[in-house]
Order: structure tokens, then sequence, then C-alpha cells
């Protein structure tokens, strides 16, 4: 039976001279993408050991599943376990110097409206990194519903007129699959603000999309057509939640990353974007710097990638996150703290308008 325990805890289990060596394999992977032999690490570990004692620590590392063989090499290379081990434990990260934190301070200008600084800030992280850069866009502010109202305006059309928060009001035509009268319309407009009216629009899509899921035996006549309506009202609110993605085209600079098939499955997933933006939805809730190394993000289009996001701020709340994306040997003592820094200035950014 496989140990179940998580790598962090695993790394406990191995003595400093093993750790030492699947640090100094893992960095020098990160650094030339080669299976790293015996030989290699003998001359690269500063420790005096033989070529065989080497060997025999790489065998335990393997049976752990910290390292692997490649058929086509002698050497091994870091597997997603070891890498977690690698960046949880082993791992030194390089602060930014003064003059890097000013280039990057200069690079994130305040007087840019939020698209326009959205852009910069994902250009920053692509160009500086040399791996794709990404930043969601500020999530709306909460949007409170006050109140719905429909009106018929033909056969299949209804006008749908919204009052969020305290006097925003929005107009919303959406086609329905027969013709209602003003009093069906009016009814429904009464169920539905006794139920949602002071509710977030967020909650409400996700209690509609559950409802309109469960047994519809359950429901009446004007119930189903209630929630049935206001699920086509608030159906679409989630493609507001976007991301600017930046610098894809490094990615096929790395050669683990340059077969075709492996390329097709990642940009069809910067496309389509839903993936990724789940992904990110993930990190909106965690603090700090959070890390996906391959087949954690539960994506197959991202088994050989890993993310590097950080949240971005406005008076304490979290309004989105930001990162970068490239091939799970990227140099992680340096792409952590960019991230992690460039989240600070965009919120300082932000908070300086608000």
């Amino acid at each position: 039976m496989p140990d179940q325990r998580t790598p962090s805890n695993m790394v406990g289990t191995l003595n400093e001279r093993a750790q030492h060596l699947l640090k100094v394999l893992v960095e020098r992977h990160i650094s030339d993408g080669q299976p790293v032999g015996s030989r290699t690490l003998s001359r690269d570990c500063g420790l005096e050991l033989s070529p065989a004692t080497i060997r025999n620590v790489m065998a335990d590392l393997e049976d752990l599943g910290f390292v692997r063989s490649p058929h086509t090499s002698a050497g091994r290379v870091p597997t997603v376990r070891g890498y977690r081990v690698f960046v949880d434990s082993l791992l030194q990260i390089k602060k930014l110097n003064s003059l890097e934190i000013e280039q990057l301070q200069r690079a994130v200008d305040a007087t840019q409206n939020t698209t326009e600084l959205v852009q910069s800030v994902s250009t920053l992280l692509s160009g500086v990194t040399r791996l794709a850069g990404l930043v969601m866009l500020p999530r709306h502010n909460t949007q409170m519903l006050r109140h719905i109202e429909f009106l018929p305006l033909s056969r299949d059309r209804v006008l749908v007129i919204l009052v969020l928060n305290e006097h925003e009001v929005h107009n919303r035509i959406i086609d329905v699959e027969r013709e209602f009268s003003a009093a069906d319309l009016q009814q429904a407009s009464n169920l539905l603000n006794e139920r949602f009216a002071g509710r977030d629009l967020l909650q409400i899509r996700n209690d509609l999309l559950n409802e309109l899921q469960a047994t519809r035996e359950s429901m009446n006549v004007l119930m189903e057509t209630a929630l049935a309506m206001a699920g086509k009202v608030f159906e679409n609110d989630e493609e507001t939640e976007d991301y600017v993605l930046q610098g894809q085209t490094n990615l096929m600079n790395f050669a683990e990353l340059a077969d075709m098939e492996k390329l097709r499955q990642l940009f069809e997933a910067f496309s389509e974007k839903r993936e990724i933006l789940h992904l990110l939805d993930r990190c909106i809730d965690a603090r700090g710097v959070q890390i996906f190394i391959g087949e954690e993000s539960g994506y197959q289009a991202l088994d050989e990638c890993s993310i590097v996001t950080a949240p971005y701020t406005v008076e304490g709340r979290v309004l989105g996150v930001l990162g970068v994306i490239g091939p799970t040997r990227m140099a992680y003592e340096r792409v952590i703290p960019i991230v992690d820094v460039t989240a600070r200035l965009l919120s300082s950014a932000l908070n300086s308008r608000s």
C-alpha cells in the first residue's frame, strides 16, 4: 500500500544527505532540463561521495517516488512529489533586491484604468519571468439584489428590470419558451423578490443551479417557471469573471511543452478559460502564494505545468489573483518572490484609488 503521508511530511524520513542530493538534482534539472546522472551529482553536490553511494541514494529516492528514470536515460528527473518536497521544504527563496523592486514598482502604474493596469501587470509578469503571466480581472463589488421585475415585450421575449445595491438599475431581455401574461410575470417577480431580495447575486446563481437540478416534481408550476426565468437572468454573470494572459508563446521555448499535442491542449485550456478560472477560484480564499505542480491542478492540460499565484486585495478584501504558468521545472526561488511582490504592488495601486 502506498504511503499516505504528504511529501512535506515524508521529507522527514530522508536523512540530510538524501535531502541534499534531492535538492541538487532538482536544481540541476531546473537549470538544464536534462536527466541528472550520478557523476553529475557527485561533481555538483560538494560532498565526498562515490558514484556508487549516490546511486544507492537515488534508488531510495526513486522507491519513495521523489525521482524517476526516463526510459531514454540512466539519469533521473524529479517527479511531482519530488518537486513538492523541494518547494515546501528544501527551496531557498531569493529575495528581490531594492533595484528589482523599484523596476517592478515603476511598471505598475496606478494612474492607468483598471483594464490597462491588469494588462500591464500581466505583461510585466510574463516579461520578468519569461513565462506566461496572468491576472484575474477584479471581481465586482458585492452586488445585492434589491428588486426584480418581469415585463412582457412579445410572445417569446421578456424585459427584466434588476435593481442592485442601492440605486443601480440594469435592464436585460431574455428569451422564453412560451407566452406569459402580465399577471404570470408579476407572480414570478413577487416570488423571486420574496426569496432572493437582499442577497448576493453570486449566491443567488449558485442556489438557482442547485434548485433547478433538484426533483422538479416537488415544485409547483409557478415555482418552476420563476426559477427557470431567474436562471436565464443570472446564467451569464460568471462570464464577467475573466483573466488576462500574456506571454503564452514563451512556453514553446521549453522542450517538455513543445510537443504539438501538449501545446494544443494547453492553448485550448487558455482559450476556453473555464478550467483556468476554476483553478484561480481555488486560490481566492487562500492566503499568500499558492503553487500547483503538475497534476496537482486536476486538469490534464496542465500536467506538465506549474502555476504560482498570489491574491491581490483592496481594503483587505481579495478581488482576484495573479500569477505565472510555466513548466514544472521553473525557477521557483525567483518566480515566487516576483509573484508575491507584484501582487502587493497591484494591491497598493488599486488601494490608492479607492
